[in-house]
């Protein structure tokens, strides 16, 4: 069974990659003031998800070997690392 689309919105990306989550979509569990999030980047879409809710089938993709280089891979983590 296809989950049922309540709305349908459009929004705009500030210069810092912000946007607004509808009031529709807020209401929802999950998605209240201060609740953590997972931002899922597919090849043709991004889906938005409440991070309590993701299933065990994504979470080797939240600690891929891409995922950590990405946040390993700077001059700080570089400097701390050289001597080993």
């Amino acid at each position: 069974m296809k989950p049922e689309i309540k709305e349908i919105r459009t929004v705009t990306i500030t210069s810092k990659g912000q946007v607004c989550i509808p009031s529709t979509a807020r209401s929802l569990e999950g998605f209240k003031e201060g609740s953590k999030v997972s931002i899922i980047v597919y090849s043709d879409r991004v889906e938005l998800r409440p991070f309590k809710k993701i299933s065990e089938d994504m979470l080797p993709a939240l600690i891929s070997e891409d995922a950590l280089a990405e946040a390993w891979n700077t001059p700080e983590e570089d400097e701390a690392w050289k001597d080993l």
